[in-house]
């Protein structure tokens, strides 16, 4: 153990490496002792007893009751998850759904908000804020620390939307910049499959996987995947725009006539129940939809394929067919699940992607196991401070 904590250079850096060594060590720990946290981040006592008062009175920690025991019982601390909080948010033609966590990823709250069509770029990115100030003023006491939107669109390393063939309206659209004006705090954007891609990996069907083909499967078709643990983007961000490929046939009848059905899910119910027609329209459809994830099977030779989005609630009803159109069409054919995320993964695979920009600039670490997101944490587009005036009372900043 370092006898004395991290000596020479800069002393306000030093500091504040001292302070991430602590947290580090906190962050997803039981309540610790001072001589517990100090051997586990190699320093001194002395060192630990300052930088534990600095964070306490921060609120960053909190010493917790000690346990029962003979004679005087060493203090222990633990990280205040509760601390700051983040918002993810799916966004969707038609509806955009909500989710608050705070900063262990657990979910506090969630909404889904009808968006009305026709809107135009500016007024639907109005109508965005306007949703995600009316949930935050539900919960007063939240302290937001960073925020992350899941688009159906291709999305540059900078959180600018390249193309978006749902919302064309949003096309071009810097996002990440005005999202970073609405309350303070860092904001990012992510393509909703990849982001989907990040729950299930982090909560989800694919937890025991680190290379699968993640499918968002509803109103529209589209595909994210995880390599190596880490979401693969691609150079611009359009890895995973099979859809793309006309010539596959996403966006064609056999697709529409189920998914713009009046009631899709009744159709695999039926399908379920043995009744000849619905099967076939269901087989039709898995049919075209495990070319398009055939041709990526193909070329990353993945451990696992799940099917989110809204048809992934029909369950094996629709992993059944596709997987067996998969093992004649793939000469390694890999497993085939449903989300169990369904229709929340794409919102808290945002808040995840929040979390992960978060604790890279205020903890110097990334939480695990999971994903981390190929572009750099920054700060508010705005310039100003973390959250700054956007909740009372305002939670101090780290030590610097």
């Amino acid at each position: 153990m370092n006898g004395t904590g991290l000596t020479g250079g800069d002393p306000a850096l030093l500091r504040r490496l001292n302070v991430e060594a602590v947290l580090r060590v906190l962050r997803n720990a039981e309540p610790m002792t001072l001589t517990q946290i100090g051997r586990a981040a190699s320093l001194s006592r002395q060192t630990v007893d300052v930088v534990i008062a600095e964070l306490d009175e921060a609120g960053w920690i909190e010493e917790v009751a000690p346990e029962r025991s003979i004679g005087r019982p060493a203090r222990r601390y633990r990280f205040r998850a509760e601390a700051g909080h983040v918002l993810g948010i799916d966004v969707g033609v038609a509806s955009a759904r909500m989710v608050l966590a705070d900063l262990d990823g657990t979910v506090l709250a969630s909404r889904r908000t009808e968006i009305a069509p026709g809107l135009g770029g500016p007024g639907r990115t109005e109508r965005m804020h306007d949703c995600a100030a009316a949930f935050l003023a539900e919960h007063p006491g939240a302290r937001l620390r960073g925020l992350c939107l899941g688009v159906p669109a291709i999305v540059d390393a900078h959180g600018r939307i390249r193309l978006s063939t749902p919302l064309p309206e949003w096309s071009g659209t810097d996002l990440a910049t005005i999202a970073g004006t609405w309350f303070g705090c860092p904001a990012h954007v992510e393509n909703d499959a990849n982001l989907a891609a990040l729950a299930e990996h982090w909560r989800g069907a694919a937890r025991n996987a680190d290379d699968f083909i993640q499918l968002i499967a509803g109103k529209r078709s589209g595909a994210g995947m995880m390599l190596g643990g880490r979401l693969h983007r691609g150079r611009g961000g359009a890895a995973g725009e099979i859809g793309a490929l006309a010539v596959l046939g996403w966006e064609g009848d056999a697709m529409n006539d189920v998914r713009a059905a009046p009631d899709p899910a009744q159709i695999f119910a039926d399908a379920a129940a043995g009744d000849t027609t619905a099967t076939a329209r269901v087989d039709r459809f898995s049919r075209v939809l495990a070319q398009g994830i055939a041709a990526m099977v193909l070329t990353v030779n993945p451990d696992l394929v799940v099917i989110g989005g809204g048809l992934s609630q029909a369950g094996e009803a629709l992993a059944g067919p596709v997987r067996s159109h998969l093992d004649k069409l793939c000469l390694d054919p890999p497993q085939v699940a449903a989300s169990t995320l369904g229709t929340e993964a794409v919102a808290l695979g945002a808040a995840r992607l929040a979390l992960e920009h978060l604790n890279v600039e205020l903890f110097g670490m990334q939480i695990s196991p999971g994903a981390g997101s190929s572009r750099q944490s920054g700060t508010p587009a705005t310039g100003r401070p973390l959250n700054a005036g956007a909740f009372e009372p305002p939670m101090p900043p780290l030590p610097r």
